[in-house]
């Protein structure tokens, strides 16, 4: 019974995080209905008049970006901003013949009489980070917008962003993000259901309360004081942006969210790009929450709610800690639960993942509706898709919790850039890709296995008990099927 025991304590401690992390989401869609009911007006500056229109720099940090440094550099000099207040830099630390393609592309813009700088270093010191402190002691503006090398911002993008720094207070103007090949494949499609989930839900219903948002790294502006202010770029973790963004807002610096300001971008399309913009990802919210939990938790500036929402947003990425966890364990519950009749009482702590489920689908079907609208047609079209990223988020999981782990243990490890593609349709082939890595995790073995324990709990529905089986985990065993099943055959094709 010890071992029972220990099993079903963890469960149930993992199955209540998922819950209390579910609650926090409902009252984030709270936030964000009355925030879009909500019509408060921010002073902006008056750019009808030329005194009032600052000195911006734009900043491309890039590296080894063969195939979208062309369409970037011809994008970012069709922005509509005066040329005397408009400076761009590339910083580039780029090793491979993309660095001598964009020198001349650069040669070509300056003859045009746009102020653009090809800013190099001799090593990659602190990676991205390291790249934005560079350009930044030689940049001239007094906001700094941020671009990665597959974002595209549309003509207007300054003047509808950079009027809102009126507010002395505001450090840092954020806007959504778009997807350029949202519908290229059904990885394309549950990366985009994600982030839209973050850029609406999330973002909106942090801000308008006046919790924690992150600079999400790209597609925003910074208020050049705020960001020396605040301590400077600083390379010690995966995810600079959200560390940055920690340490300004705990400087009580604003920060703006613009969801009507979209930025298009390019997703992964491959399986190992979307892996590596993953392990990145988490593994660098786990290592902000270990830098700046404590910080959060002895600030005297900052409300309890405000502190709450900061710690789930910290612990986002442990999330699928949890859910490997209960999802491993699930199938020996299931064992217990029928072996076991004095404990079935225990076992209506299992309902706290299916009312978690619930609240995450009408959270995220309001995010949804306002992509796509509502109505009957899109709901249907929104349950399947809500299934197959369940589904596939959930075959993430052991991938994600590898980087979790190694980011709350302290492992370091090099800042990895998503492989960039150019490409919008599926007649065009990525193959010859030459940034893309061959290799295949070990985890991916680990994630066929996983794939295979779950067809043995589907199996076990059957079988369990003396009745005519237990089917009441059979849906969820099924999604992580699926899911580690997707996860496992696509990393094996993409790397032929």
């Amino acid at each position: 019974m010890i071992l029972e025991s220990i099993i079903i304590t963890i469960y149930s401690i993992a199955l209540l995080l998922i819950f209390m992390y579910a609650l926090a989401q409902l009252n984030l869609l709270f936030n964000y209905l009355r925030a879009r009911k909500s019509h408060k007006t921010s002073p902006t500056f008056d750019f009808s008049k030329d005194e009032e229109i600052p000195l911006v720099t734009i900043q491309l940090p890039v590296y080894n970006e063969l195939y979208v440094m062309d369409r970037l550099l011809k994008n970012i000099a069709e922005i509509d901003y005066p040329k005397g207040k408009l400076e761009i830099q590339v910083l580039d630390d780029s090793t491979d013949e993309s660095f001598e393609e964009t020198a001349k592309h650069i040669q070509e813009l300056q003859k045009t009489g746009l102020d653009i700088q090809h800013v190099t270093r001799e090593n990659r010191e602190g990676f991205k980070a390291g790249a934005l402190k560079e350009g930044l002691k030689t940049a001239k503006g007094e906001y700094i917008a941020i671009f990665d090398a597959d974002f595209l911002p549309k003509k207007n993008w300054l003047k509808n962003t950079i009027p809102y720094f009126k507010d002395a207070e505001i450090g840092v103007v954020q806007t959504r993000w778009g997807h350029l090949n949202r519908n290229y494949s059904i990885l394309t499609r549950v990366q985009a259901f994600a982030l839209d989930a973050h850029f609406t839900l999330e973002q909106v219903g942090r801000n308008s309360q006046g919790h924690f948002i992150n600079f999400n790294g790209t597609a925003g502006v910074w208020r050049k004081e705020c960001i020396l202010d605040a301590g400077n770029w600083e390379g010690d973790t995966l995810t600079e942006d959200l560390d940055l963004s920690y340490r300004a807002q705990l400087k009580n610096w604003k920060f703006k969210y613009l969801e009507e300001v979209e930025t298009p971008a390019e997703l992964p399309i491959v399986i190992s790009a979307a892996r590596s913009q993953q392990f990145r990802w988490n593994k660098g919210g786990a290592e902000n929450f270990q830098k700046m939990a404590w910080r959060v938790f002895k600030s005297h500036d900052i409300s309890f709610k405000t502190k709450v929402h900061s710690f789930l947003h910290l612990l986002n990425s442990t999330m699928f800690l949890n859910i490997l966890i209960v999802a491993i364990l699930s199938i020996p519950m299931l064992y217990i639960k029928n072996e076991y009749e004095h404990l079935k009482i225990y076992f209506y702590v299992m309902s706290f993942f299916v009312i978690s489920t619930i609240i995450f689908f009408i959270c995220y079907w309001f995010t949804y509706k306002v992509i796509y609208g509502g109505g009957v047609k899109h709901f249907f079209k929104y349950s399947a898709m809500f299934f197959t990223f369940f589904s596939v988020a959930m075959g993430f999981s052991l991938h994600n919790s590898i980087a979790v782990l190694e980011g709350h243990f302290g492992k370091k490890s090099e800042f990895i850039r998503t492989p960039k593609f150019n490409i919008g349709s599926v007649k065009e082939s990525w193959k010859g890709n030459k940034y893309l890595t061959k290799n295949i995790s070990p985890n991916v073995i680990f994630e066929g296995v996983l794939m295979l324990y779950f067809a043995f709990g589907m199996y076990s529905a059957f079988v369990v008990g003396d009745q005519d089986g237990d089917f009441g985990l059979f849906p969820f065993h099924l999604m992580l099927f699926l899911g580690f099943g997707f996860v496992f055959f696509s990393s094996l094709k993409s790397s032929h």
